[in-house]
């Protein structure tokens, strides 16, 4: 059986996915006051179909919002994965088509910055 482990490398500004100690993928972030930014995603070719890139953006997006920080979305696949799955307790926050952000949280009490009440995922 395959080991696979997520980690967070700060120095790198990435999360790195590893199948037995050999690295498979990462995704790419920067930090912002407030946020995290996920600007890209990349599974090695050998790796390819066996949910490896799935497994990177739900360890990668479950720990970024247990730091409490505003999940943004700018990588494509990342932005994919958060249209058909739910990260607990995630703020996940977008730009509409005119520019403005908006925020929606993945929890039954969730409020837009204007604290109105929002839509649990988007769709």
């Amino acid at each position: 059986m395959t080991d696979i482990t997520v980690t967070r490398n700060d120095d790198a500004s990435r999360y790195e996915i590893r199948a037995d100690g050999v690295l498979a993928g990462f995704a790419a972030f920067d930090i912002r006051p407030g946020a995290i930014r996920f600007i890209h995603t990349e599974v090695d070719e050998a790796f390819q179909g066996q949910g490896l890139a799935s497994r990177l953006a739900f360890d990668a997006l479950t720990d970024a919002a247990a730091s409490g920080a505003a999940i943004v979305p700018l990588c494509p696949y990342i932005a994919k994965y958060l249209e058909t799955h739910e990260i607990a307790g995630a703020e996940i926050r977008r730009r509409t088509s005119n520019g403005s952000a908006t925020s929606t949280h993945t929890d039954a009490a969730s409020r837009s910055e204007d604290g109105s009440t929002a839509p649990s995922s988007a769709s």
